[in-house]
């Protein structure tokens, strides 16, 4: 039985991380809107030039992004996650 539950907590860690990655991306794109849309501008009409015409927009876009959508930011949503939900876990491994 103990696996079976500790499967279980590893499938839900899994499930939470992919909300948590998700909800950082989404809150990445809002945050660099602007660098999105001088991109989206360079690159309209444009096919494999687009690569060395827009290397610019493309690179302050990545570095935008980049702030909001790191390992450092992730774990720091994760510490979020289990301060808001400590007491829900306890509860349950106490019954």
């Amino acid at each position: 039985m103990g696996y079976v539950q500790e499967a279980r907590e590893n499938h839900v860690k899994k499930k939470v991380e992919e909300a948590l990655r998700s909800k950082m991306k989404q809150k990445a794109l809002k945050e660099c809107g602007q660098y999105t849309s001088k991109y989206a501008q360079c690159a309209s009409g444009k096919t494999i030039s687009v690569v060395w015409q827009c290397r610019k927009q493309a690179k302050e876009l990545n570095d935008c992004l980049h702030q909001f959508t790191n390992d450092a930011v992730l774990e720091e949503m994760k510490k979020d996650y289990m301060l808001q939900h400590s007491g829900e876990g306890t509860a349950a491994n106490l019954a």
